[in-house]
């Protein structure tokens, strides 16, 4: 099994360290707000916004891993497992996620995961920690965009073992 390290990018630092600053503000403003506001609206300024955040971080995206039979994505307290049976290609491509509209997902709490749109890769999946270095992996049925530290020897370490990836080739005659 190898496997990679997932280095936050610039933006996802940016965005995390801002939502945890806010959390911090939030709570020390609603604290300014007791005796002035009626209590149920303090404590629903004050939590919102670290509930959200403390429900974000399970999603968090630690490492990715090559198995002979899986790719299995770390995060914090689980893995998420997809099978290599199906894979059509793996393909470093850099900032691949531009332009792309999250459909349902995080954008930046501490990953950039969920579903996501964009014009050249269609519906997909990210599990991505730096837009600088994504991987986009093309199976049967559906798109997976990953980040591990290492792209291009994510790629041909995925390549070395799936001939079918290593020629492009998605089953089109």
């Amino acid at each position: 099994m190898k496997t990679y390290r997932a280095t936050w990018g610039g933006p996802l630092i940016a965005i995390s360290s801002v939502l945890v600053v806010l959390c911090v503000v939030d709570v020390v403003a609603s604290a300014w707000l007791i005796g002035k506001a009626p209590l149920g609206v303090v404590l629903l300024i004050q939590w919102t916004l670290p509930v959200i955040v403390l429900a974000s971080l399970p999603f968090m995206i630690r490492g990715y891993a090559i198995t002979e039979d899986a790719i299995l994505i770390r995060r914090l307290f689980w893995t998420t497992r997809l099978d290599r049976a199906g894979l059509q290609s793996a393909e470093y491509l850099p900032k691949a996620m531009k332009g792309s509209l999250r459909t349902c997902g995080n954008g930046g709490g501490f990953s950039f995961t969920g579903r996501y749109w964009s014009k050249s890769l269609g519906h997909y999946r990210a599990f991505v920690t730096d837009l600088k270095r994504t991987v986009v992996l093309r199976f049967q049925q559906r798109t997976v965009v990953l980040s591990p530290c290492e792209p291009e020897d994510f790629v041909a370490e995925l390549n070395a073992a799936n001939p079918i990836a290593a020629t492009g080739d998605r089953g089109h005659n």
